[in-house]
């Protein structure tokens, strides 16, 4: 906001209150009201405000106050933000970033833990990205917003506590690509592909799987549309396995497409068919029973057993 004066933040309770999550707090005392603006309740004229705002010259970055919010402005999003974009072919821009809390693991009411991802990535024009970790989180919305292409911005709930280490001056040119997914841990044994809320988990159970003498490649996807299908082969190719794991429903997520895409591209070195270990086809549980319904360090590790030849139950 400070190196571009066009950048200007809508949604409800930003300003004043800083966000839900405090995201925003101090930005409006200290770049004004005109550029942090606290919207009415009212989902799809915040996204519509600034469509039209991204006609005008301005780089709209607006914050959708819960995930399971973002469907009553789903037309607003599929039918003219991306389609002006796409139709074009990009000649008219459209710099617009929507920036979701998403996922569950809080113990959330309900509307407030949802996994809208395959909705986003199944729609042309959409950039829709994941972040999970401070530096990725502040590297990735500098990106984001510097963009011409509308970009849905996932944020996690479940990992807007952990704290680490931010460079707040790395040059975008040099940064990592927005849509370049990153190898985290290197391992021999399986690749564990996944994003958002779930990498630490995968993390976890790469660290339990080494102590059992298995070597797990972690891959957090970072990009969900474009997906960067070339570093999930590549990794796939060294370890002959693949297991992806998502908060999202099975049928019709982002894992099937990526496994789909791995069986193309890697048939004659995979040593197991792919395997998903996802929520379940379920709208999303009271809080009581989430932990049902995410996957978990033993239902991943179940998975990885799985394509191991080594047992385990079904991850359904």
């Amino acid at each position: 906001m400070s190196d571009d004066e066009k950048v200007v933040l809508l949604g409800e309770d930003i300003g004043r209150l800083g966000g839900v999550y405090r995201v925003t707090d101090g930005l409006q005392e200290q770049f004004g009201r005109h550029r942090v603006v606290d919207t009415p309740l009212a989902e799809s004229g915040i996204v519509g405000t600034a469509i039209g705002m991204a006609f005008r010259g301005f780089r709209p970055v607006v914050e959708i106050q819960f995930d399971g919010f973002v469907y009553v402005t789903f037309d607003q999003i599929v039918s003219q933000l991306a389609r002006m974009h796409a139709r074009t072919a990009g000649r008219v821009p459209m710099p617009v970033t929507i920036r979701i809390p998403v996922g569950g693991g809080i113990g959330a009411a309900e509307h407030h833990s949802e996994s809208p991802e395959a909705y986003f990535a199944h729609t042309a024009g959409l950039r829709v990205v994941s972040v999970a970790d401070p530096q990725d989180a502040c590297t990735v919305l500098r990106q984001a917003i510097a963009c011409d292409d509308p970009v849905i911005f996932f944020e996690p709930k479940r990992r807007y506590h952990v704290k680490g280490e931010v460079d707040e001056a790395i040059e975008l040119d040099a940064a990592l690509p927005m849509d370049a997914a990153r190898v985290l841990r290197t391992g021999t044994d399986v690749t564990l592909v996944t994003w958002g809320g779930l990498v630490g988990t995968a993390l976890d159970a790469a660290s339990a799987a080494a102590d059992e003498g298995v070597s797990i490649e972690v891959v957090d996807l970072r990009s969900l549309s474009p997906i960067d299908h070339a570093t999930v082969a590549a990794s796939v190719r060294r370890t002959g396995r693949l297991v992806v794991t998502h908060e999202a429903a099975r049928t019709c997520g982002l894992g099937a497409e990526i496994a789909a895409t791995v069986t193309e591209r890697c048939f004659e070195h995979l040593e197991a068919a792919p395997l998903r270990v996802t929520g379940h086809d379920v709208p999303y549980p009271p809080a009581r029973l989430e932990q049902h319904h995410l996957p978990d360090l033993d239902r991943i590790l179940d998975g990885v057993d799985r394509v191991l030849g080594r047992g385990g139950v079904a991850t359904r």
